[in-house]
């Protein structure tokens, strides 16, 4: 059965979205990308999106689809290639499990 919406989890959703741009905002712009912060609150909601969705399927298949489907859409969001999107998606990465080790109430998907 799925889990009532409450607003604990509304609250913390909202934090976990605004932690995510501001982790996207600043590893875009040290890597000199133009857009402003409402791009990388996209991305932040495209991102929990993709998780969420390959969340629900189980299995390292669909971890490397969702990894693929993230590269892509920081790829159209930021007008960047392949290898760019990769090292962007992988800083994002590591300043969220270092976000994460002080705010473990935040831990889901960053």
């Amino acid at each position: 059965m799925a889990e009532p919406i409450t607003s604990s989890l509304v609250i913390g959703f909202l934090i976990s979205l605004l932690v995510s741009t501001v982790v996207i905002y600043f590893t875009t712009k040290f890597f000199g990308e133009k857009e402003g912060f409402g791009t990388a609150v996209l991305a932040a909601i495209i991102g929990t999106a993709i998780y969420s969705v390959a969340y629900a399927f189980t299995g390292i298949f669909a971890s490397i689809i969702g990894g693929i489907v993230w590269l892509l859409a920081l790829q159209r969001l930021y007008d960047i290639g392949w290898m760019r999107s990769l090292l962007i998606a992988v800083v994002i990465w590591i300043f969220a499990a270092i976000v994460s080790w002080f705010l473990p109430t935040l831990s889901g998907p960053l």
